[in-house]
C-alpha cells in the first residue's frame, strides 16, 4: 500500500446521478473536499447529461456511457488544469448531470386577459391555456445561466418565466393575425404551430426548447359570450318583437316552476310567446262567417213572420 492509498480512498471515485423521475433540470454532484480521485468512473445514464465545469469553466461534456477519468477523456479540463499525462493525484471541478429527457403535460396559462381590438366585436378581452413540453437543447447554455451556487435547478425555478414567455408571443400573433374572436377555435391548431416557431429562438437562449405546444382554450369572458348568445338567439328568433316575446315567455316559465307545476310552466311559456292570445282572438274571416250567418238568421226570422 503506497503513503498516498489512505487519503485516496477518500475522494470521489464514482461520479453518477440517480434521476428519481422529479421535474430537476440540471443537478450538482456533492464532492469531498472540491476533489474527485483520478480515474474514478463516471456513469451517465440515458437521459442525461455530464459536465465538468472549473471555477466557472465549461470543459468536457459525457454522452450517456460509462466512463473512466483520465487526460484521454478529459482533454479540456485536462489543459485547464494543466495536469500532465499520468497524473494520478485529485483534481478539483464540479460536475453538473443535465437531465435531456422531455418534460411532457407542462401548463401555460393567462394570468390576466389579453387586450384586443377585434373586427367584429370591437374591444376584447381573452384568457387561453394549454400544455407544451420543455427539452434541454444545449446543456453547456443551460449551466452557463444557472446560478453558481445552486447545486438544483428545476423547471419550477423558471416555469413562470416561460409561461409569460408563451403568453407574450400569443399576444403578439393574435395582435398580427386579425382572426376574428369567433374563428379562433377553428385555427387553433394554426395558432399553435406559429407559436412553436416563434417560442424556439427564444427558448434556445436559456438552452431550452420549447416544443408541442397546444392551445386547449381561447375564451371571452362570461358576460361578452352571454351577449354574443343574445345576438344569435335575435338571429333565430327573425326580429327583437319576437325576441323580447321569446324572453318573456322564458321569465314566465322560470316563474311558473318556482310555484311548482310542470304544466303552468307550459301555460306561462304559451302566453310568453303570445299564443294563448291568438287562440282566443278571432280571425277577420271568422268574423265575415259568423256576420253572414247571423243575417241569414235573420231573414229566416222575417219570412217566418210574414
Amino acid at each position: 500500500m503506497g503513503l498516498l492509498d489512505p487519503l485516496l480512498s477518500e475522494f470521489v471515485d464514482v461520479i453518477e446521478w440517480n434521476e428519481d423521475g422529479s421535474d430537476l433540470l440540471a443537478w450538482r454532484f456533492p464532492r469531498y473536499k472540491d476533489a474527485i480521485k483520478w480515474r474514478a468512473q463516471l456513469i451517465v445514464r440515458e437521459g442525461q447529461q455530464a459536465i465538468f465545469v472549473n471555477e466557472g469553466q465549461i470543459a468536457d461534456c459525457f454522452q450517456p456511457g460509462r466512463y473512466t477519468l483520465t487526460t484521454r477523456n478529459l482533454p479540456l479540463l485536462t489543459t485547464i488544469l494543466s495536469l500532465p499525462t499520468g497524473f494520478e493525484s485529485p483534481f478539483k471541478a464540479e460536475v453538473y448531470f443535465v437531465a435531456s429527457r422531455r418534460f411532457t403535460d407542462q401548463r401555460w396559462g393567462t394570468k390576466h386577459p389579453i387586450m384586443l381590438r377585434d373586427a367584429e366585436l370591437g374591444p376584447i378581452r381573452l384568457r387561453g391555456f394549454g400544455t407544451f413540453e420543455v427539452l434541454v437543447s444545449d446543456s453547456k447554455t443551460l449551466i452557463k445561466n444557472l446560478n453558481g451556487s445552486q447545486a438544483r435547478f428545476s423547471l419550477n425555478d423558471i416555469e413562470e418565466q416561460l409561461r409569460n414567455l408563451i403568453v407574450s408571443r400569443l399576444a403578439d400573433y393574435l395582435g398580427e393575425c386579425k382572426i376574428s374572436a369567433l374563428d379562433l377555435s377553428s385555427n387553433y391548431d394554426e395558432i399553435a404551430e406559429s407559436l412553436n416557431q416563434r417560442l424556439i429562438s427564444t427558448s434556445e437562449e436559456y438552452g431550452l426548447k420549447i416544443s408541442n405546444l397546444l392551445i386547449e382554450n381561447l375564451a371571452l369572458p362570461a358576460e361578452v359570450e352571454a351577449a354574443i348568445d343574445r345576438r344569435a338567439a335575435i338571429g333565430l328568433t327573425g326580429d327583437l318583437d319576437a325576441f323580447k316575446k321569446y324572453q318573456d315567455g322564458i321569465a314566465l316559465e322560470k316563474a311558473a316552476q318556482n310555484q311548482g307545476g310542470m304544466a303552468a310552466g307550459a301555460a306561462g311559456l304559451a302566453m310568453g310567446f303570445g299564443l294563448g292570445e291568438r287562440s282566443q282572438a278571432t280571425t277577420p274571416s271568422q268574423e265575415a262567417k259568423t256576420s253572414e250567418k247571423q243575417k241569414v238568421d235573420s231573414d229566416k226570422d222575417s219570412t217566418n213572420s210574414q
